[in-house]
């Protein structure tokens, strides 16, 4: 028999809209859109009158905020007039773009919206890196072009760096030039499961391990405090050193409990890894009422109860697992099948004896039944005890 379910209703939060199934450009390294090599321009885009009613039904669950995402959300034939519908409704406003379709009236209906935060795709120094990655030509003077957009409205977008072997080598010069743009922060990725990371991982173009454990180190001890931009070296939080820690936009702290997606399709989902894993769709804004899928669909129920408590692994001896949840539930399911799994680089971290001791709780367990012990052996050597 299966525990009762709670009766207590979370709030929601947050919607991610992949707004488009296609893109402008070719990323090598994309885990929404499955193809390798392939434009998909053509494909599934959300009806605008179903995104306003999605968000019409969210206001009373709580919603304070989307996201929109992609694929490249620009793309969306009627962009604009999504962009109007979340000023409307006084939502706060997040945007994940390449920047290559921005104009100037974009860049300004996105600053007219309430507290926005842009974050544009920019993976290399230069032309060539970047192109290489994105396999478009144009698309690095399209990014820089747009990130200026983004300034001259008044903004102050987030440059994200997804790390690779190729571009290992320009992390502290993107962030000069990052700098000089007017962005105000730089976040590197690691980069997440998809079919097209492992066609990188067999021309062994990711990073291993070591290497981004080693990169992380420098970023976070040397980079950042060497510069006057915000930096944020996106592993997992028992990675990163207490000073960080302390401070809020580091901290690591996952918003899943009150988070859902919507795919292009107008499905329901955990993310936009729904598009190909099934699993994780929860049912289909046309035909199914928002507070039923977010107050009753199994899974979801499941997420909310089930972490941190349910993790496996290294992730259920983590101290920091009540703030990262096992980093991306989405990755791990990919990987395994198993929502509990833990996170992939924090296990091998772990196998390999490279995760920090001073988070487990194990080891802290350790410590304590030491210091116990040692307690208890001085009591015994006492002349009270003699």
């Amino acid at each position: 028999m299966s525990a009762p379910r709670s009766e207590t209703k979370p709030l929601l939060h947050q919607i991610y809209f992949y707004l488009t199934a296609g893109c402008n450009l070719r990323c090598r390294h994309c885990w929404v859109l499955p193809e390798p090599g392939e434009s998909r321009q053509g494909d599934a885009v959300l009806d605008p009158k179903l995104f306003a009613d999605i968000l019409e039904q969210a206001g009373p669950l709580g919603l304070t905020g989307v996201k929109l995402t992609g694929g490249e959300p620009f793309l969306h034939p009627q962009i604009a007039h999504l962009l109007g519908i979340i000023k409307d409704a006084n939502l706060k406003l997040v945007v994940e773009t390449n920047g290559v379709l921005l104009t100037p009236e974009l860049a300004k209906a996105v600053a007219a919206c309430r507290h926005p935060f842009v974050s544009v795709s920019l993976d290399g120094a230069e032309a060539e890196t970047h192109e290489w990655v994105r396999q478009v030509p144009g698309c690095y003077q399209g990014a820089l072009r747009g990130i200026s957009l983004l300034v001259q409205a008044g903004l102050k977008p987030q440059i994200i760096f997804s790390l690779m072997r190729r571009n290992r080598e320009q992390v502290e010069a993107v962030v000069h030039l990052a700098r000089e743009l007017g962005a105000g922060s730089v976040k590197f990725n690691i980069l997440l499961a998809s079919p097209r990371t492992e066609k990188l991982q067999e021309d062994e173009g990711l990073l291993t391990l070591p290497e981004l454990l080693e990169l992380g180190h420098w970023v976070e001890r040397e980079l950042t405090p060497s510069v006057d931009i915000p930096i944020l070296f996106h592993h997992p939080p028992a990675f990163r050193p207490l000073n960080l820690l302390a401070v809020e936009k580091y901290k690591g702290v996952c918003g899943i409990k009150g988070i859902i997606g919507v795919l292009p399709d107008g499905s329901y989902a955990l993310c936009g890894i729904g598009g190909y894993v099934p699993e994780l769709l929860f049912g289909h804004a046309a035909q199914d009422r928002l507070a039923a899928v977010w107050n009753d669909h199994p899974v979801l129920q499941d997420i909310r109860e089930g972490l941190p408590n349910r993790l496996t692994g290294i992730c259920a001896d983590c101290l920091l697992n009540n703030r990262c949840f096992g980093f991306c539930l989405a990755q791990n399911y990919y990987r395994t099948r198993n929502l509990w799994a833990p996170f992939w680089f924090c296990q091998e971290a772990d196998a390999a004896g490279l995760f920090p001791l001073t988070r487990k709780r194990s080891n802290l367990n350790m410590a304590k039944d030491k210091q116990i012990s040692g307690e208890f052996h001085e009591r015994l050597a006492s002349p009270i005890c003699r």
